[in-house]
């Protein structure tokens, strides 16, 4: 296996990890704190990689950039996914996250200007498909908690799509490693902000466990997963490594089965599956 493609299938394994830390602490921390110590770690960790590589961190003359992709990428798309695993599985978290390069998709003409080819558009239809199946399997008899935990894996979908292609549009200035390190800075200050008057003492529970999930979520999910992907990337070309993103809700349904012990009911794994196809065709 070519040392690039494997770096890939790396990052999307622990992306895929993130899910399910993200599963285990939803009763351990609120998602706001959670975010925040998550991001607090992960822009001190960037930030010395920075410095190791002797480049500067412009945080001031580059405020803009860095707190819009902060807002989307770091504050929104992480909070809205741990809102959602307060209440669906990681597993059906793992599979709406399918949604992810639709969104980028959608995003990309009307921001970047890009054309977007017919088969890419009939692959975001397939997907839209299997997310409407996806809903309609798992909680067929839907509470309203978990009808609300899919629309905010839906909204994260939107918000790192969003980030993405903002990302690209700002990357033409800035490197990737200091722009993610000025997203993680002030995403973190956007969601400290957050956990005020949303947070109390009585909602904390952790156990030596959580602190494990809370280390891997700050490090090997954001730190590691970044340099990996982007490695690779590096490695085989943007084009090549696209696809490869599709690889993360099979990740998230394969250890939430395994290590969390869910069930996934038949529909809900159709749903899954065609998502997931629409989403590879959209890719291509």
């Amino acid at each position: 296996m070519p040392r690039g493609i494997g770096l890939l299938i790396l990052a999307t394994v622990l992306w895929g990890g993130n899910y399910i830390c993200g599963r285990f602490l939803a009763d351990a921390l609120p998602p706001t704190l959670l975010n925040t110590i998550r991001w607090a770690i992960s822009t001190v960790l960037l930030a010395g990689i920075l410095a190791v590589n002797k480049k500067s961190f412009p945080l001031i003359a580059n405020w803009k950039p860095f707190a819009i992709l902060g807002f989307l990428g770091v504050f929104s798309f992480s909070t809205l996914t741990y809102l959602g695993l307060h209440s669906i599985s990681a597993s059906q978290a793992g599979m709406i996250s399918a949604g992810i390069p639709i969104a980028i998709l959608l995003f990309t003409p009307l921001i970047l200007k890009e054309r977007i080819r017919v088969k890419a558009w009939i692959g975001a239809l397939v997907s839209v498909a299997g997310v409407i199946v996806l809903f309609q399997g798992k909680h067929a008899a839907a509470s309203s908690g978990s009808m609300l935990g899919n629309l905010e894996i839906l909204l994260s979908c939107f918000a790192w799509g969003l980030y993405t292609v903002l990302g690209k549009r700002y990357g033409k200035t800035t490197d990737p490693l200091t722009l993610t390190a000025g997203a993680a800075f002030y995403g973190t200050l956007f969601s400290a902000l957050s956990c005020i008057g949303t947070v109390h003492a009585d909602s904390i529970h952790m156990t030596g466990t959580a602190w494990l999930c809370v280390a891997y979520v700050s490090t090997f999910a954001s730190v590691g997963a970044y340099l990996a992907w982007n490695a690779g990337v590096r490695t085989v070309g943007p084009g090549r490594a696209a696809p490869y993103i599709n690889l993360l809700p099979v990740w998230t349904v394969v250890f939430g089965v395994i290590l969390l012990g869910e069930q996934l009911s038949l529909v809900s794994f159709a749903g899954g599956f065609i998502t997931i196809i629409g989403a590879v065709l959209a890719s291509l």
